[in-house]
């Protein structure tokens, strides 16, 4: 057995990560490196076998009680051969304490559940050029940057467990991400962002009050690319946005369990219909 070592990833070495990823058939955000590692620093640890990168997982503290796991992968000469599970311990560690949080492939769910998660509901990926139609006119459609950040990050706070103001001020600002907001009767109604992933584009996250304000602000998304497919992660214990995704013609492509160690955190589950990311949360 040769030398492993477990290391904190800087930014730069963010690419390899969502290499990996790319190459379990993800499909990533092609430009998530930078805004992933702002929302910790010191959360992404790649495992060095003879100082050749083998094993990745990121442990992502938000706040001082929510974490969330991600590109937890060994390259395939290592599996099985113990690397993973230390890179596994050293991000809860990172975590320890806090409510953690990940979305789990269907092979892996077992072993996740023997580390103490439990299943709050599956994410079920989305895909395809939606057939989008009119929205209703009584609901704006508008840049994300027109609204002020500390509204938009209040806003955000409904839907998710903690602040990740780091991570958000870049989400919505990157070149080629589409940062959307909906306003209805002079108020917030959503939020919606889409960015270039290595097949079409990915959607996330989808928030909106109602069907007709996701529809208006997937409408505004899809028409920034036309003709581009999108995927969205959507919570089957929305079954509304489930029905939605299915009226506008777009279809089942992958699934994964959110899962969480100390229970669902309490969130505006309603007004998702789509996850930020399956990575960080």
């Amino acid at each position: 057995m040769g030398e492993y070592e477990i290391t904190t990833a800087g930014s730069r070495e963010m690419t390899t990560f969502l290499e990996w990823a790319e190459d379990e058939q993800w499909n990533p955000g092609k430009l998530d490196r930078l805004p992933f590692h702002a929302a910790d620093p010191h959360g992404f640890f790649l495992g060095r076998l003879d100082n050749e990168p083998v094993t990745s997982v990121s442990a992502v503290r938000y706040g001082r009680e929510f974490g969330f796991i991600g590109f937890y992968i060994a390259r395939p000469p290592v599996r099985g051969r113990g690397y993973a599970i230390q890179a596994w311990r050293a991000a809860m560690r990172h975590l320890d304490g806090r409510n953690v949080g990940l979305d789990g492939v269907v092979g892996q769910q077992d072993n996740y559940r023997r580390s103490g998660f439990r299943t709050a509901w599956n994410h079920l990926r989305y895909a395809g050029v939606p057939g989008v139609g009119r929205p209703s006119g009584d609901i704006s459609v508008v840049d994300a940057g027109t609204v002020p950040f500390g509204v938009l990050a209040s806003y955000d706070r409904r839907f998710f467990p903690a602040p990740r103001d780091a991570f958000l001020s870049l989400w919505v600002a990157l070149p080629g991400h589409t940062a959307l907001v909906a306003v209805q009767d002079g108020e917030l109604r959503g939020f919606g962002v889409a960015r270039p992933a290595g097949t079409g584009a990915r959607v996330g996250p989808l928030h909106a009050a109602s069907d007709d304000v996701a529809l208006a602000l997937l409408h505004g998304l899809s028409a920034a690319r036309p003709g581009e497919p999108l995927a969205l992660d959507v919570p089957d214990v929305n079954a509304a946005a489930i029905v939605l995704m299915e009226r506008l013609g777009l279809e089942p492509t992958f699934e994964c369990a959110r899962m969480y160690t100390r229970g669902v955190p309490e969130v505006d589950l309603p007004g998702i219909y789509a996850a930020t990311t399956i990575e960080l949360g």
